[in-house]
């Protein structure tokens, strides 16, 4: 698989260079001052966000990552050079934990982003800085200071808008390669999508949403069963959930409300906090369903389903209600996104209480 979204890294940034002891010889001069200089920083190791990344696979097979340690300190008041920096690109989405102590460290949300994962050792002293009025030759100096080293787990969570769940062979795959600029593998045969699919959805000029399908799920995916539970958690950013259902499976032994309650179940049982994102009902292949049933079928899913929230019917193979549906996801897409950016309202009962 070419999409990976875990990995361990063992990261180490440079030591610090150590001081010099050293004392000027010049001519005529018998007892010259000290002028041993400081050693150099060690090197740093950084994360950079970069939106152009969306797989951890270049950490699985370079686990090692070491910064370079700061010069030494030398004669003639000569600093050690600071170590170089190394700089890490992740994809906008990382996690990046405490292999040892499970501790959140850093969460890269923004493209562009720099964090610093270990920092470099200073540099030791030398015997310049040691010098005084009653110590006029001191002959002290400190080693440089060890860079800090570090176990890190990396986790990726996809940064989408909405996201796509449903058993395989639903439609999902379909659906965004309609809707949107992805193009995933589509067959009729179950478990095409082997990995999350990222895509762009076009409302207007400048108005976009970005959708994410995930690997189809199946009973007992919150326990290992299937692909779809290793991508759960690229679920848990987005805004809306779309819960896509084949309302004409091939097989007419399957009944589309027992599946449709399956992944509801494996929902909640993986996540609550996941179970309670606003989610809406998709009903799809309405292409495969005579014209004279929709209705009725349609009807009979929603009320054994027993589904208060909000319903469409589309057909991702013909486009047949599509538009209304992005043009409804566009627009509580927006509406959630300007209620995290207003600010606050004072409590009108405590409004007399401020200050003149």
């Amino acid at each position: 698989m070419k999409f990976v979204d875990e990995a361990l890294i063992d990261i180490a940034a440079g030591d610090g260079g150590n001081g010099c002891v050293s004392f000027r010889h010049e001519k005529h001069k018998e007892f010259g001052g000290p002028n041993g200089g400081d050693g150099g920083r060690g090197g740093h190791v950084q994360a950079l966000a970069d939106p152009s990344l969306n797989t951890l696979i270049d950490f699985r097979y370079a686990r090692r990552h070491e910064a370079r340690r700061g010069g030494h300190g030398m004669g003639s008041d000569m600093f050690g050079a600071a170590g170089s920096d190394i700089t890490l690109k992740m994809p906008v989405g990382t996690i990046i934990t405490d292999a040892e102590t499970g501790a959140l460290l850093h969460e890269l949300l923004t493209p562009g982003e720099l964090v610093t994962l270990a920092k470099g050792g200073d540099g030791g002293f030398g015997n310049l800085r040691f010098k005084s009025a009653i110590n006029r030759a001191p002959r002290q100096k400190t080693p440089g200071w060890p860079g800090e080293k570090k176990s890190l787990k990396l986790e990726l969570k996809v940064l989408a808008d909405v996201g796509l769940l449903g058993m395989p062979n639903a439609g999902k795959s379909t659906f965004i390669a309609a809707v949107s600029n992805a193009r995933p593998k589509i067959a009729d045969y179950p478990f095409t999508t082997l990995h999350p699919n990222l895509g762009v959805v076009r409302v207007g000029p400048e108005q976009s949403f970005v959708l994410a399908d995930i690997p189809g799920l199946i009973e007992g995916a919150s326990e290992g069963a299937g692909l779809g539970h290793q991508f759960l958690r690229h679920l848990q950013r987005t805004r809306l959930l779309l819960h896509v259902v084949d309302l004409a499976p091939f097989d007419a032994t399957q009944d589309p409300v027992t599946q449709a309650k399956a992944i509801v179940y494996e929902l909640k049982k993986y996540d609550d906090r996941l179970y309670g994102k606003p989610r809406w009902l998709v009903l799809n292949k309405l292409d495969m369903v005579p014209l004279d049933e929709r209705e009725a079928r349609v009807g009979d899913f929603v009320r054994r389903f027993q589904w208060k929230g909000p319903v469409f019917q589309i057909s991702a193979l013909t486009r047949e209600g599509c538009e209304p549906l992005i043009h409804a996801i566009f627009r509580h897409v927006q509406g959630e996104q300007r209620a995290e950016n207003e600010p606050a309202q004072p409590d009108p009962r405590f409004a007399g209480d401020a200050p003149a």
